[in-house]
């Protein structure tokens, strides 16, 4: 009975096992249909329906709208397969994929050998593709040791020129969405080739056919035959152009052979020791300079190399399409497609299109696309584009498109659109989007987005968006959201205060507002405006006194500002000390008569918005005016008066008044 049920589970354990196996096998998938004068595409897509599975294949390859009649019974995906497209042709599967493709042909195949006796023979023939046998163009021919090349003409031709001296050759062909493809000759020989090339993507040319009750997915990963082994790829990228070439100065100084050989050969780097240019193609490593990384680089007018690990010379440029170190020198230009580290000087312009470590000094400009450490050096401008640190100095210009830390020193503006830490120095303008901590001094203007630790200097406006903690000094206007510190301008506005604000007019939108009428012993009528917090509040003031003395007109004008402080000991009381200095017109502007006065008056709250007030006050007096102007005030002093000398006098009074708001 035990046995029994034992060769029973073991049945069902065959049994379960090989339905995963068989239902992930498509090929060997069982169908059954029948079709009558169909297009092959519409026969492809009811065999998808059938076996629930996707087609993909090159539209190129494949007569979709040949005419198809066929009886299907019980037979295999493959079966069915074999019957529509005969022979030539490939099935291969990936995931619930099946890839057709053409059977590759023969990958090299020589049709003429002629021995050569001299020390040079030539190599030509023609690169097809294995998959549509169509010739292939603009697709690069190079002998790797030799560093010799040519490009296939519109007829996919190729004559490549070799040496006799190497005693072993191989001739490789790299075209871009093609596999590269090697292949070993005999030297000496004057030869004749047929070459075949395996293309990675189908690109435009492919064409997916699936179920209705299946929902393509974004994308395949389409097998693809690798020549140099026996197993299939799974992956593929759509390769990336130099992004030298991309530059206007390499798009104007490359020719299209350059920029097709750079495309075709991205996988294709040797390391020499020098080499010698006189412009972009003649070079001591012939036309293959572009992918070769050398240690002493000299270029007579201009070069076009693929690194430099040592020092180079320009006579006008020198381009690199990757990494540069430790010395690059141009009359005019340097580009450098990878990162460069060390010293990079250019009569012009210096271009790094990734990260650079070190100097860069240029007649104009400067740029870097990525991440920056050191310095830059520049008669017009300046730029980062990522995170930097060091020290900026340029005519005009600096900008830093992420984080900065360290000196900014522009003639006109500076720049940062992340984080600040340093200094910041410009003729007119400097500007940080991120939060600051450091120094901002500007002939006329500075902005900070977010909050500042540090101070803002400028000869017209400082601009914080956020918060400063330090100091914001300017001749016009200050402004920031929230006061940690202190401000010094003409106006100066905050959103909030904690801090002191010193000018003409201090604006606190969420700080202290009075509007003050009051009377003393020398003017009546008096309106004072108050703006600031309780630390320190600015003091607008002007009065009036209107009467008649001895039956005559007697006026009195005022104008002045102030600074005060509250000081508050409960919900009612508190106290105010303030310092004015006012401007007293008595009939004449031709002399000078001021007024200042340092006064303590006691506050009693009423209500919300109304306060009464009241204290003495010690007045100083300067006047310049020898006589009394008819209808106008002269003699302002009381009787019991101090004389300091015969223009300066001082006296005690009070003044009394209320506050509303």
């Amino acid at each position: 009975m035990r046995r029994g049920l034992f060769y029973l589970l073991v049945l069902f354990g065959l049994l379960f096992s090989t339905i995963p196996a068989s239902a992930q096998n498509i090929l060997n998938r069982v169908v059954t249909f029948e079709v009558n004068r169909q297009e092959l595409s519409n026969v492809l897509e009811i065999l998808s329906n059938k076996g629930n599975f996707y087609f993909s294949y090159n539209s190129r390859i494949i007569r979709k709208d040949s005419l198809v009649t066929l009886s299907v019974h019980s037979k295999t995906v493959l079966q069915v397969l074999d019957m529509l497209f005969r022979e030539g042709y490939e099935f291969k599967e990936s995931g619930n994929y099946i890839i057709i493709r053409r059977t590759p042909i023969k990958i090299a195949l020589v049709t003429t050998q002629t021995a050569s006796d001299d020390n040079l023979y030539y190599v030509t023939g023609y690169v097809l593709d294995d998959q549509t046998g169509e010739r292939v163009n603009n697709a690069s021919v190079y002998e790797k040791d030799q560093l010799t090349s040519t490009i296939t003409n519109q007829e996919g031709y190729f004559r490549l020129k070799l040496k006799s001296r190497y005693k072993s050759a191989a001739v490789s062909v790299s075209k871009q969405y093609y596999i590269d493809t090697t292949v070993v000759i005999q030297p000496k020989f004057n030869q004749e080739l047929s070459i075949t090339i395996m293309p990675m993507d189908f690109t435009d040319t492919t064409t997916i056919i699936g179920p209705y009750n299946f929902k393509a997915p974004d994308s395949i990963m389409i097998a693809v035959r690798n020549p140099d082994s026996t197993h299939w790829l799974y992956t593929y990228r759509k390769a990336d152009s130099v992004v030298v070439e991309k530059t206007a100065m390499g798009k104007f100084l490359l020719s299209s052979w350059q920029k097709i050989q750079s495309i075709n050969l991205k996988k294709f780097f040797v390391v020499r020791p020098y080499q010698v240019s006189l412009v972009p193609g003649m070079s001591t490593n012939g036309k293959l300079n572009s992918q070769v990384t050398n240690n002493f680089s000299f270029n007579v007018l201009g070069g076009y190399s693929g690194g430099v690990d040592g020092f180079e010379l320009g006579g006008a440029f020198n381009i690199d399409k990757k990494d540069v170190h430790y010395v690059q020198i141009a009359g005019l230009l340097n580009v450098v497609g990878g990162s460069a580290r060390g010293v990079q000087i250019a009569g012009l312009h210096n271009a790094v299109l990734d990260s650079v470590s070190g100097l860069q000094v240029g007649g104009i400009g400067n740029f870097v696309k990525r991440d920056m450490t050191g310095w830059q050096f520049s008669g017009i401008y300046n730029h980062i584009g990522g995170n930097a640190s060091g020290l900026q100095m340029a005519g005009i210009g600096n900008s830093v498109r992420r984080d900065f830390a360290g000196w900014q020193l522009g003639g006109s503006y500076n720049l940062v659109a992340g984080s600040m830490k340093g200094l910041q120095l410009a003729g007119n303008v400097n500007f940080a989007k991120g939060n600051m901590v450091g120094t901002q001094l500007a002939g006329h203007l500075n902005i900070n987005l977010r909050d500042l630790r540090g101070a803002q200097i400028a000869g017209l406006l400082n601009v914080n968006l956020r918060e400063i903690h330090g100091a914001q000094i300017a001749s016009l206007l200050n402004y920031t959201k929230r006061l940690k510190g202190v401000q010094i301008g003409l106006v100066n506005i905050a959103d909030t205060s904690e801090g002191y604000s010193i000018g003409l007019i201090n604006i606190i939108f969420k700080g202290y507002h009075k509007l003050s009428f009051y009377a003393s012993e020398i003017v009546p009528f008096n309106v004072s405006f108050k703006t600031g917090n309780t630390k320190l509040y600015s003091i607008l003031l002007g009065g009036v006194s209107a009467g008649y003395r001895n039956d005559s007109l007697d006026k009195l004008y005022t104008f002045g500002y102030g600074l005060g402080r509250e000081f508050t000991f409960n919900k009612r009381w508190g106290l105010n000390t303030e310092l004015t200095t006012q401007y007293l017109y008595l009939g004449t502007w031709d002399y000078v008569n001021l007024l200042t006065r340092l006064g303590i008056h006691a506050r009693f709250k009423v209500g919300k918005f109304l306060s009464v007030y009241a204290g003495p006050a010690f007045s100083v007096y300067y006047s310049t005016q020898p006589q009394k102007v008819k209808g106008y005030k002269f003699d302002i002093q009381p009787g019991n008066k101090f004389t300091f000398s015969d223009k300066v006098t001082g006296w005690f009074g009070f003044h009394a008044g209320i506050d509303l708001f």
